[in-house]
């Protein structure tokens, strides 16, 4: 068992007691001054971690508005800089910057490591081919990637280079890829031969060709050979295009000098969902980034450099959604990562939920992060951790993505290590892709609450908000269900959507719904959000696909809760469908165990559950059976577009298979959309 030991916020609670006289009682006190004195907390962070700049900067939140908020205005830094500082200390030590596996390497028991010595030297190699490649300052260089250790490589070298990185699953569609892609305009493509998943190889060479030959912009193509050996980069050749091979790049000698940037500079680009229309590119910077995932990961994940206390962080993602770039973050800190290149539940055609508890065991690690889903799949499989892998080493255990049920907190506490007789510490975050950051994570001082995130973050001045007035201005509420808005800019706030030159997509998407008392911006998030009078937190679901029955507001996670409770639903989804002057009408889909089908009886106790759990408003006017419930590549559940499609949207117009997981399973829902009389729903 690893040793006790103290909470990194409390050192960096007592740290400003000591250094700059500010004792706090409580964490309300603590988060309170974090978010009215923004200018002396974000200093803090910067001052804390020891950041770097070879010039100084005029003030920290120098230009207060949003969106357009100006941060440390003639600071320069590098994320990659900030990464390899800890280099030499952790090789010393013996700590890998990196271990991975995938799915053959976990079935030998074999994990493969990089040292960090190897990782910087690698990232210089790359940086050196790239800036000889001709590569510049702002260029954009595209990456179709797994979750590996050269995944890792290649963001670090394009960030030491101040190009721009932007990366895509290569299990996304070629439909889905290209829409991204091609907004921005990219001048290298990085691609793989192919991957495997659930079992099965999954060539890509095709798909990369078929890729290239959409992207016009693109000089240089680089092959990782992934998953053959034997292919060959040259097939990417044509004649405005050279190709090279990965392994070539990386396997230079040279030395490792990363640009100083503005910290405003383009880190990367990341997406939106896609489900509804093109999807909006989304632009971090280098220093926003950096600021947000060392307060992040370090103060409220808890995780510290591998050099003090082992450290090994492990967040179950795929290239495609930000929890890979989260993952990523805890190099920031010196910490070893642990990536895994599968699929969480094996084999397709043999399900195993163990397999990311036996990656965990291998790699020795210690905070183990996943979507809820995830959870709620262990505890539907009575999965039992601990009867397979060692995980002695394991202190954290981290969900996001949804809303974590009650059932699933009680399992992960049941079959998951206790620490000291005690529970082993969970900490439910949410943010999101659009400020690659959380509104509401862990302190791992406070009590844990069944159902409840503990705290909102630091520096993020979130409030659930009541309905907008004429004005646009809405008021705190306490205790109550209201709109996820944060009041105050934070530095990982986009700089902007990729080709938005005037900001317009931008405003329209966070800044229309909601004004300050002075008319300034006010962040709406799209969550339906409850601050508890302890200071805890609860997400009830998306507020845009929120069900408003008779008056009554209630968000669907509330339902799911309920339902999937249920030993024989597997999955659901609810939608609301309001129509103007007649009734609405709403329709709960359940997937349910093999040997299970949805008979009279059972629709009985699923209303008869929801209407004692929850309340009458609640209980759906139909229930119907389907084989898949539709969700995102990132496993969020299509509500919205459902929704739309139930309405008589035609299909095209509200959603993009490629942006599914599972776009076969959106035909059952075209088919009923018919039914009801929406003659011009079309697939």
């Amino acid at each position: 068992m690893p040793p006790a030991h103290e909470p990194h916020i409390h050192r960096y609670q007592r740290w400003l007691g000591q250094r700059h006289g500010l004792p706090f009682d409580s964490y309300d006190a603590l988060w309170q001054w974090s978010v009215s004195d923004l200018d002396a907390f974000w200093r803090s962070i910067w001052d804390y971690f020891e950041l770097q700049s070879p010039t100084p900067f005029e003030g920290v939140l120098v230009e207060d508005r949003m969106p357009g908020a100006v941060w440390f205005r003639g600071a320069q830094l590098n994320y990659a800089q900030q990464v390899m500082r800890h280099a030499d200390e952790a090789d010393a030590g013996g700590h890998p910057a990196i271990v991975w596996c995938d799915e053959a390497g976990l079935a030998r028991g074999e994990l493969q490591q990089m040292r960090w010595s190897e990782l910087r030297r690698q990232v210089a190699s790359l940086a050196h081919h790239l800036k000889r490649l001709g590569v510049r300052r702002g260029d954009r260089v595209a990456a179709y990637l797994p979750n590996t250790a050269a995944t890792v490589v290649a963001f670090l070298a394009v960030a030491s280079v101040g190009a721009v990185w932007s990366l895509c699953s290569p299990d996304m569609g070629p439909v889905a890829v290209l829409d991204r892609f091609r907004q921005i305009e990219p001048v290298v493509l990085i691609a793989c031969d192919g991957y495997r998943h659930g079992g099965t190889d999954q060539p890509r060479l095709p798909r990369v060709a078929e890729l290239l030959a959409q992207l016009p912009t693109v000089r240089h193509a680089v092959l990782l050979n992934h998953l053959d050996a034997q292919a060959d980069a040259q097939a990417l050749a044509a004649p405005q295009r050279q190709a090279h091979a990965w392994a070539a790049l990386v396997a230079d000698e040279l030395p490792f000098e990363p640009e100083w940037l503005p910290f405003d500079h383009p880190l990367w680009i990341v997406y939106s969902s896609g489900t509804t229309g093109v999807p909006k590119p989304i632009v971090h910077g280098h220093g926003g980034i950096v600021l947000e995932h060392l307060k992040l990961g370090t103060l409220h994940n808890d995780i510290g450099p591998s050099v003090e206390g082992g450290d090994r962080f492990h967040w179950y993602s795929s290239t495609g959604w930000i929890m890979w770039n989260c993952q990523v973050s805890g190099l920031l800190s010196g910490t070893t990562i642990c990536l895994f290149d599968g699929s969480p539940a094996g084999a397709r055609d043999a399900p195993d939920w163990t397999t990311l508890w036996r990656f965990a065991g291998l790699a020795g690690v210690s905070f183990f992060g996943a979507g809820a889903a995830f959870y709620a799949s262990c505890l539907k499989a009575d999965v039992q951790p601990q009867a397979v892998a060692d995980l002695s080493r394991l202190r954290a255990v981290g969900s996001t993505g949804s809303p974590l049920s009650d059932e699933a907190y009680d399992w992960i506490w049941r079959r998951l290590p206790q620490r000291g007789g005690e529970p082993i510490w969970l900490t439910a975050i949410a943010g999101g892709t659009d400020f690659a950051g959380a509104f509401l994570a862990g302190h791992r001082g406070l009590p844990v609450t069944r159902g409840e995130m503990q705290c909102r973050c630091l520096g993020a001045a979130v409030h659930a908000y009541s309905e907008p007035d004429e004005n646009g201005q809405g008021r705190p509420l306490t205790d109550e269900v209201g709109e996820l808005v944060c009041v105050r800019p934070m530095p990982s706030m986009p700089l902007s959507f990729w080709g938005d030159a005037d900001g317009s997509r931008l405003r329209e998407s966070y800044f229309e719904m909601y004004r300050g008392p002075r008319g300034e911006g006010i962040w709406r998030h799209g969550d339906w959000l409850k601050i508890t009078p302890r200071g805890g937190a609860i997400i009830y679901g998306r507020s845009d696909a929120t069900i408003n029955r008779h008056g009554i507001r209630m968000g669907t996670a509330e339902l799911y809760r309920v339902v999937e409770a249920f030993p024989e639903v597997l999955d659901s989804l609810v939608v609301d469908l309001e129509y103007l002057g007649r009734e609405s009408w709403m329709p709960l889909f359940v997937v349910l165990r093999e040997g299970h089908m949805l008979d009279a009886a059972l629709v009985a106790r699923l209303k008869a559950g929801i209407r004692e759990a929850l309340s009458a408003r609640h209980v759906p006017n139909d229930i119907y059976q389907v084989s898949e419930i539709p969700r995102t590549l990132s496993g969020k559940k299509l509500e919205l577009p459902i929704k739309r499609l139930l309405l008589g949207h035609p299909v095209d117009k509200v959603l993009n298979r490629d942006a599914m997981a599972n776009p076969g399973a959106l035909d059952w829902f075209i088919a009923l959309a018919r039914q009801r009389g929406g003659s011009h729903v079309s697939s």
